[in-house]
């Protein structure tokens, strides 16, 4: 008998403990959320991530407050965001970096992205614009060829970190077309674009938001954009795949995760506000000019994106030998 009124009792601790959780479920959001930005104020994720905040903030009916968590390759906002409960409360803006690439850049990450975080939707890409200092005698894509062919090794682009997106696009084009380029680091892209202009260095590829106004001001000239389609912010420049070299096909982008165990009816609640907000015209609008593709997915779409380009990304900065750090 004893045995039995433990286990009535077991059983009703499980049933209640079932129903507050659908019951919180069923009212969220009833306070303010927080979105975690693994960026400093001003940059274009910044500038995204605070007019999505206000969107899905006024479709939800509570405020959705911008938190700035800089540094350490995003793995600062990215231990902040697992500190937080899973109760979908606190969202972060997850990126190429933080849920991909920093898998094969650090020896003990601090945190596995699949295993820790789930995934809620895509939000936006941008890919990378191929662009040449303004007086080499390159027009297009084989012209730069041509010039890296006479010139083996002497051919400069700027990168940032190992293994970001700077230096993982030029080692794909310089695998597809079989030349040997020379890498020159930068700690920041303002730098690496002004030593471009200035003719201390050949080539760069980055992200619209950065050569976009240089190619409008004759600074810098595009030849090409990554991945296998033109963008309309550059008309007249073809596409990588278009240019011969399909295989160069990297774009940067962002998604919103929460911390992995957060209940499915909130995931869900959040994707059908991000849904809702990538859709409207008014939203993208803004974004049009730096060639960014703004799309949402359901949450397994992006989970199996996620998956894929965590495998991707660590393997062929592994094959190029991008020794991982402490």
């Amino acid at each position: 008998m004893r045995l039995n009124i433990k286990l009535w009792f077991a059983t009703l601790a499980t049933c209640a403990i079932g129903m507050t959780s659908a019951h919180a479920s069923d009212i969220y959001p009833s306070r303010p959320i927080r979105l975690i930005v693994p960026y400093p104020p001003g940059g274009l994720a910044d500038t995204f991530s605070r007019s999505l905040a206000k969107n899905i903030g006024d479709k939800l009916k509570q405020p959705v407050i911008i938190e700035n968590k800089p540094g350490a390759n995003q793995v600062i906002g990215v231990e902040s965001a697992l500190r937080a409960p899973a109760d979908g409360y606190t969202l972060f803006l997850g990126s190429m970096t933080s849920l991909a690439t920093n898998i094969g850049v650090y020896r003990q990450l601090p945190y596995d992205p699949i295993r820790d975080f789930s995934p809620v939707s895509s939000l936006f890409s941008s890919p990378l614009i191929l662009t040449v200092r303004a007086d080499i005698p390159a027009y297009n894509v084989e012209d730069l060829v041509t010039i890296a062919r006479k010139n083996p090794g002497k051919t400069t682009y700027a990168s940032l970190g190992d293994g970001g997106s700077l230096h993982l696009a030029s080692e794909l084009f310089s695998q597809a077309a079989d030349i040997k380029l020379l890498r020159v680091p930068y700690k920041g892209s303002a730098q690496a674009i002004n030593d471009v202009m200035g003719g201390n260095i050949t080539m760069i590829f980055d992200a619209g938001s950065t050569v976009i106004p240089q190619v409008e001001g004759k600074r810098l000239r595009a030849l090409a954009v990554t991945g296998d389609k033109p963008i309309p912010a550059l008309p007249g420049i073809p596409s990588m795949k278009q240019a011969g070299y399909p295989s160069v096909d990297i774009s940067v982008w962002w998604g919103l995760v929460v911390r992995s165990g957060t209940p499915k009816p909130i995931v869900d609640t959040l994707n059908k506000a991000v849904k809702a907000t990538l859709a409207s015209p008014e939203f993208a609008q803004p974004f049009v000019g730096y060639g960014l593709t703004i799309e949402s997915s359901s949450p397994e779409q992006f989970g199996n994106f996620m998956r894929e380009e965590s495998k991707r990304w660590p393997t062929f900065m592994a094959k190029i030998g991008i020794q991982a750090q402490q």
